[in-house]
């Protein structure tokens, strides 16, 4: 069964998406606050987490930084922060998904329900295949990433946005399918997470990430991993 954790101050938000999360199969758990949330993450194991920003004790930002530190599960930030910028703050703080308050129930079990299937597909065993790539390798039956011989740390949505283009090497993958693909339909103008989640996997893997020589943008088209 996949569990959700849902962190939010806001009781009667909570339990409303505890009662729709319950009925559709999820186990929950619900946190009010940030220290709980950190707490609950290494206790229930989440599969996914619902996290606010605004909480009472810890900024929501901190908690994120503070899974992120330890934990690859996918979090989807639930925000009454609309601007531009705090979007993209979260998701370079290693958030998977953003929704802002208020939302619509249904596409947000949707987007749960798409984080969920990316979190399991980092660990997928259906692929037979390693993909090779300069310094990095990428073993696509185990769901696992190494450099220089090391193991490196991706979340599920970094390495599910990998995996795609490893999967097509040497290909350009264009801006749409990439998003459609890992995270779903309805996301094709969200451009700015592929720019986001680009960067932070040239960090991770490209020996001089400001000018990369494996994860390639091409400009306005999409992007192309190259060996």
């Amino acid at each position: 069964m996949t569990r959700v954790l849902v962190v939010d101050d806001e009781a009667a938000l909570a339990r409303a998406l505890s009662i729709n999360l319950r009925a559709r199969g999820f186990e929950v758990a619900t946190a009010a606050d940030g220290r709980s949330a950190l707490d609950l993450v290494a206790r229930f194991h989440p599969d996914v987490v619902v996290l606010d920003l605004g909480l009472p004790d810890l900024d929501g930002l901190d908690v994120l930084e503070g899974i992120r530190g330890w934990s690859p599960v996918p979090v989807l930030v639930l925000s009454a922060r609309t601007t531009g910028d705090e979007k993209v703050e979260a998701l370079d703080r290693g958030a998977d998904d953003y929704v802002t308050k208020p939302f619509d129930m249904n596409e947000l079990l949707a987007r749960i329900r798409a984080a969920a299937r990316r979190g399991s597909l980092s660990g997928s065993d259906s692929a037979p295949d390693t993909v090779d790539v300069g310094t990095f390798s990428i073993d696509l039956a185990a769901g696992r990433v190494t450099r220089d011989g090391g193991s490196v740390r991706l979340t599920p949505t970094e390495y599910h946005l990998l995996e795609v283009l490893a999967r097509n090497i040497g290909r350009l993958v264009p801006q749409q399918q990439l998003l459609q693909e890992v995270w779903g339909p309805g996301y094709e103008k969200e451009t700015h997470y592929l720019r986001v989640y680009v960067a932070q996997l040239r960090r991770k893997l490209e020996a001089d990430p400001a000018h990369p020589r494996h994860l390639v943008t091409e400009p306005g088209l999409g992007y192309r991993l190259d060996r």
